[in-house]
């Protein structure tokens, strides 16, 4: 009987033993494996494009996130294009210009002039492929592109491989109630107001800062208002750029006929950015 009782004993302390160090094994190499850093997953934002009959006319519009949202056309001035560029990891975590922190995973954008919040469908001209984004951010700030995309909405649209595609921006409004007409219920969309706020010229951003003052001391002489920004540059040397601003306009016409003015005048990397 004594010997039955060590025998178990040693059994159980053998088992014990060997399911200690399966548990050793498991976690400690699984671990080599994970990635060191795992990034946040942003919830998946559902959205569907309807086609709806009203007032005797077909309107596009789009459920996004339990909320009905209209493509606005051409012919009301809220269609823009242009190239679009995308940023990812390297921003991941950052503060945007809304003061919201930059999630990769999120469908955003940064653009130069339309008011933070604001939605935008995307469309890829290449291939079709289109996505919603709401605007929390700033930029791009290079010639010729109009949109700076996350890298989840730039996945939606094909994208992140080219890295640049030319795109069409359409603005969406909002639905905020409905009025009783001869033909029914008709909706009430709420636009937002892309031509009023306060904008800026920028005339270029300058790697020395004695260029950026010696252009600023030119304008001067023609501009009521000039200023020099220096920004931290996002490549891996943190260098400092100069950005050249000219002019605080409360319209977007009145920014746009400056900037052509400094066109005339050979600054053609001019282009209009909200303040």
């Amino acid at each position: 009987m004594v010997y039955q009782k060590a025998g178990i004993q040693l059994l159980y302390r053998k088992t014990t033993f060997l399911f200690c160090l399966i548990l050793f094994v498991f976690f400690f190499g699984c671990a080599r494996k994970a990635p060191l850093i795992e990034l946040p997953r942003a919830p998946r934002e559902k959205f569907l494009l309807l086609y709806l009959k009203e007032d005797s006319h077909t309107r596009k519009a789009i459920w996004l996130n339990g909320k009905k949202y209209y493509l606005l056309s051409e012919a009301e001035g809220f269609v823009q294009y242009g190239k679009a560029s995308w940023y990812g990891r390297k921003f991941h975590g950052r503060k945007t210009s809304s003061g919201e922190v930059y999630n990769m995973h999120e469908r955003t954008a940064a653009h130069r002039t339309l008011p933070l919040g604001t939605y935008v469908q995307v469309m890829n001209l290449k291939n079709g492929k289109s996505t919603i984004v709401r605007i929390n951010d700033r930029g791009p700030f290079v010639k010729g592109r109009i949109i700076d995309l996350s890298y989840r909405a730039a996945k939606d649209i094909g994208l992140v491989g080219p890295g640049v595609a030319r795109v069409r921006l359409t603005v969406l409004g909002k639905e905020v109630g409905r009025w009783k007409s001869p033909g029914g219920l008709s909706p009430i969309v709420e636009i937002p107001n892309i031509r009023q706020g306060a904008f800026t010229v920028q005339v270029g951003a300058f790697r020395e800062r004695d260029n950026a003052l010696s252009i600023a001391d030119r304008l001067k002489v023609l501009f009521q208002y000039v200023e020099v920004i220096p920004i931290r540059g996002s490549n891996r040397w943190g260098e400092t750029f100069y950005r050249v601003r000219v002019s605080r306009s409360k319209t977007l016409d009145e920014a746009n006929k400056i900037k052509r003015k400094l066109k005339k005048m050979g600054f053609e990397e001019a282009f209009v950015v909200s303040l």
